[in-house]
């Protein structure tokens, strides 16, 4: 338990980390870090997991990532194999298997060329085609030329998940308080200060170690200590329809993007493609979006023709320019880690994301592979294309 001080009306909260930022991220860290014996406060500005954590499409897929992501998605795998035990909810997950097709005969030999390189990591991926494709698929429009399926993977409900792991760390032993934005956070050569103000006022938490597990907020925080990358808000737009007689199998992809689907065991029908809008802080999605999208969809999934579509929603994701997140140290600031910007597929890494933190913390390092992640890869490319600008040569 944290050794809490009163003075005043400020509350003093004394920590081994302080982890800044309550999705998916921050509360697989904070468990995580709990688990192995920290004390660990966890400050969100609203509530834990209801930003991009819980309202994300809710895809547990490996298939589809960057190679570079493989190892860490499948770290986390072994987690979202053990949920139930893990946050004491099955959180709706189905093993469906995730299925990406192809429209065209170059996206069937990238699906082929993918899967070369991703087998090599335990994805079991076999790509179907052809007539056989056909006859094991018949719910799928012509449109789709094939795909390939990766039987491990499948789908969950983000607005049990992400919630079930804040309240998993908290009964790990993390102080985990929603309604509590950080107004400061300072490093004093020693340790952190963070000010925060919760429900009942101030709060100053000092701490040997702070985390930075913001979401789409997160580059404002780095920020402030130098670490700052090219980052954009996104919003990814969703819909579900009324429920339907059973028909999609899998986790759906495209290879290319631009649509993917899911149904629940309910009926309904969940979509998503494209883009709403937002002010970097507040979103909302797009019905000339989701139209367009939808007609692609139905090209895809014929049963969808004369579904009505009776929701839909978005959210604020931080999207970097390779599409790969930040998960590194501090270049100024010992002790500061982050781990943001993950492009909309954060959701079935997070628990590995989680673990990989608390290593950094307690071990100095992770057997993880997390080169790709670091922040002086923005270094590098801004270096050449300064250097492609200016025609210089090394």
């Amino acid at each position: 338990m944290n050794n809490v001080i009163h003075a005043t009306n400020i509350e003093r909260v004394e920590a081994d980390v302080c982890i800044v930022g309550g999705g998916f991220m921050g509360a697989a860290t904070a468990r995580a870090l709990a688990k192995r014996g920290q004390r660990v406060v966890l400050l969100e500005k609203g509530y834990c997991g209801a930003q991009a954590s819980g309202v994300n499409y809710g895809g547990v897929r490996r298939q589809g990532r960057p190679v570079s992501q493989l190892p860490l998605s499948q770290r986390a795998y072994e987690t979202w194999k053990r949920l139930p035990e893990t946050i004491g909810t099955d959180g709706e997950l189905l093993i469906s298997g995730h299925l990406r097709l192809a429209r065209s005969e170059a996206d069937l030999a990238a699906l082929h060329a993918y899967a070369e390189q991703a087998n090599p990591y335990g994805l079991d991926l076999r790509v179907l085609e052809g007539p056989s494709f056909r006859k094991r698929y018949p719910w799928l429009g012509v449109r789709a030329l094939g795909g390939s399926m990766c039987p491990g993977d499948g789908h969950a409900n983000p607005r049990l998940v992400s919630p079930a792991f804040a309240r998993a760390a908290r009964a790990a032993g993390a102080d985990v308080r929603d309604l509590t934005p950080v107004c400061e956070t300072s490093h004093d050569g020693r340790r952190f200060l963070t000010v925060a103000h919760g429900p009942n006022g101030p709060v100053e938490v000092t701490s040997a170690w702070l985390i930075n597990t913001a979401g789409a907020w997160g580059n404002q925080l780095a920020g402030r200590y130098g670490d700052a990358i090219p980052m954009k808000s996104i919003y990814p737009n969703l819909w579900v329809t009324e429920p339907l007689p059973f028909f999609i199998e899998h986790n759906l992809g495209v290879y290319g993007g631009g649509i993917y689907a899911r149904q629940v065991a309910r009926g309904n029908v969940v979509i998503g493609g494209g883009r709403g809008v937002g002010d970097g802080e507040h979103a909302r999605p797009l019905s000339a979006t989701t139209r367009a999208v939808m007609t692609e969809a139905i090209r895809l999934l014929p049963a969808l023709r004369d579904a009505l579509v009776i929701r839909s929603w978005s959210g604020v994701e931080g999207e970097t320019p390779d599409d790969n997140p930040v998960i590194a140290p501090s270049r100024t600031t010992a002790n500061l880690l982050h781990a943001f910007g993950f492009s909309g597929g954060g959701f079935q890494l997070a628990p590995g994301v989680g673990e990989v933190l608390a290593d950094l913390v307690l071990d100095g390092a992770t057997a993880t592979p997390i080169g790709a992640f670091s922040l002086d890869r923005f270094d590098a490319a801004h270096r050449a294309s300064q250097d492609n600008a200016t025609g210089a040569t090394s």
